[in-house]
């Protein structure tokens, strides 16, 4: 497999499982933790696509804000994941392993290959869903079983 073609499989597993998992925090008794971790990842995608993009202001968007009402969080989540697929269909392989060159919003310069910043979105998606399964369950709901393997096994007999 081409790591593109990783890459684009990573991302529509974490928006599978995640859209799963935004079904179980619409039953929650106290969704605010919840919808603020994912509005978190919603806006990593995209304040990293501003960064590898160079958009103006890129470096002073936050991590965190805005912090999306539950009835917009897939819309959002779409809007941010495409981006990434998008970009990635576009890129060889060559030009993933290259790296990205930014400003932090203290003035530093720093570097970071195209497919590693691509995997920390989706590492980072892992981490957070976990921390958002954990509320589910604190809430009395049983959390859905969203491991990557569950999407890879068959059963053979």
């Amino acid at each position: 497999m081409e790591l593109k073609e990783y890459l684009i499989e990573t991302f529509k597993f974490n928006d599978v499982a995640n859209k799963q998992l935004l079904g179980k925090i619409k039953l929650l008794g106290n969704v605010d933790e919840s919808i603020r971790l994912f509005s978190h990842l919603i806006n990593t995608q995209c304040k990293w696509m501003a960064t590898v993009m160079h958009y103006p202001g890129y470096e002073n968007l936050s991590w965190w804000d805005p912090v999306y009402s539950c009835d917009r969080l897939e819309e959002e989540w779409d809007k941010s994941t495409g981006i990434w697929v998008n970009y990635i269909t576009r890129k060889t392989d060559e030009e993933l392993l290259a790296e990205s060159i930014s400003v932090n919003f203290e003035n530093a310069v720093w570097a970071a290959p195209l497919k590693d910043i691509a995997l920390q979105l989706n590492y980072h998606s892992i981490h957070h869903r976990a921390q958002i399964q954990m509320i589910i369950r604190q809430q009395g709901i049983e959390p859905d079983f969203l491991d990557y393997i569950g999407t890879k096994v068959k059963k053979l007999s």
